[in-house]
């Protein structure tokens, strides 16, 4: 691989354990689950009550804004600490301020203080504190599971992260929000602090390199060189460099059919509002069905194909929407995106967790988010334009074929830098 020393890319062979025991590793998806559920009640709830509380565009923008700046002001900075700390404490520190940041949000609402800024300010701490978590989670799954056994891993994980982010999370704030929006962010609150206690009861895991690292590097580099390292060895890895050319292709592509999907539902198919949030359960549905089978199917077809093949599945169900404008057609191929997405979820993460040496664990996995997710909005920005200059069917159509345009242009290189 070039772009990272020998020695660091030696270490990185030899330095993911064995599975420590099944015990920590329940108790590490237990914790994603638990903090996932609680940012599925905030990711419905917030916005909600931004909207009902306010009545203004300006402010659900502003709020919407704030909750995912940090992927792109925060993240790098946040990968190249995590690598300096114990993974362990990062995510209970961050689980914890999390929690007092949404108890505090909590009680603000319930005592009518929640003004907009108070709204802006916690939705960006608390995408701050995930920003920490999610990298130092990254390594933990890594250093529990074993390298051989990542699939497997990244499985339970897509699939707890389904059922609480995509799932359980939007129908308790559905439920409780009519009884109270305060009681979403105590629900919030309560979630974190279950995922915290989780963390805190797993074994303390090795860090750093397994063979002593060559002698110039011994001292600790300055914060913006190893931020600049981790982000250097992400593009210059010819592995993930394909892998995150594929995600942000995707990505942007998915954000932008994400953004009208609603209008399209309710104007193009004339569906009624109150029946569009079942696409994305029905979607969710898919990713449980794919997360457990993507695995064998790895083992059986190679995980580079399955990969292409799930991202031209994504490509073909986004085609088929805008080709055929029928309600049932659409939702048939939301259950296929969401097998699609289950299973290049799955293997996608294997494989950057795989190729990616654990002294970098964090960076690479910070910048890796930040590319995938911070361009998110450039995707949901350009379908607004595109579909009043063409049609909202045309977004789709388009959509579909750059996802399938990617798989077609960086198929045989994922296949070729699968693992052996």
């Amino acid at each position: 691989m070039a772009g990272y020393p020998a020695q660091a890319h030696a270490a990185s062979d030899v330095a993911h354990p064995t599975p420590v025991g099944l015990r920590p590793f329940r108790l590490l998806i237990l914790a994603g689950f638990a903090s996932l559920t609680g940012d599925g009640i905030r990711v419905a709830a917030l916005p909600l009550f931004t909207a009902v509380s306010t009545r203004s565009p300006l402010a659900v923008s502003a709020v919407a804004t704030a909750e995912v700046l940090p992927w792109l002001l925060v993240a790098l900075p946040a990968g190249t600490l995590v690598d300096r700390w114990q993974p362990r404490h990062v995510v209970l520190a961050a689980h914890t301020f999390r929690a007092v940041v949404v108890g505090a949000l909590g009680v603000a609402v319930l005592t009518h203080h929640a003004g907009v800024p108070v709204l802006i300010g916690a939705a960006f701490a608390v995408t701050a504190g995930e920003t920490f978590a999610d990298s130092a989670y990254q390594s933990l799954l890594v250093e529990l599971a074993g390298r051989d056994r990542l699939d497997r891993a990244n499985s339970w994980y897509v699939s707890a992260e389904t059922l609480g982010l995509d799932l359980g999370g939007p129908l308790l704030a559905a439920a409780l929000f009519v009884w109270s929006p305060a009681a979403c962010f105590a629900l919030n609150t309560v979630m974190y602090g279950v995922s915290a206690v989780c963390v805190a009861l797993l074994p303390n895991v090795a860090k750093g390199p397994a063979i002593p690292p060559p002698r110039e590097s011994i001292e600790t580099p300055r914060l913006r060189r190893q931020l600049v390292e981790g982000a250097r060895f992400l593009l210059r890895d010819r592995g993930l460099r394909v892998l995150v050319l594929t995600v942000v292709a995707a990505a942007l592509a998915a954000s932008a059919a994400n953004a009208i999907i609603s209008l399209y539902a309710i104007q193009t198919l004339a569906v009624r509002a109150a029946l569009v949030p079942t696409l994305f359960a029905v979607q969710a549905v898919g990713t449980l069905i794919a997360a457990p089978l993507v695995p064998r199917l790895a083992v059986r077809f190679g995980e580079g194909r399955v990969m292409v093949g799930a991202l031209t599945l994504l490509g073909m169900s986004f085609f088929v929407i805008g080709a055929i404008p029928a309600a049932g057609a659409v939702w048939a191929m939301y259950l296929v995106i969401g097998i699609g997405a289950g299973g290049w979820n799955v293997l996608s993460a294997t494989r950057r967790q795989r190729l990616t040496p654990r002294p970098l664990m964090g960076r690479v996995t910070s910048a890796y988010r930040m590319l995938a997710w911070g361009l998110m909005p450039l995707g949901a920005a350009v379908a607004g334009p595109l579909a009043k200059a063409t049609s909202l069917s045309t977004v789709f159509v388009v959509v579909g074929g750059v996802v399938v345009l990617a798989a077609l242009v960086l198929g045989r290189p994922l296949i070729r830098t699968a693992r052996t």
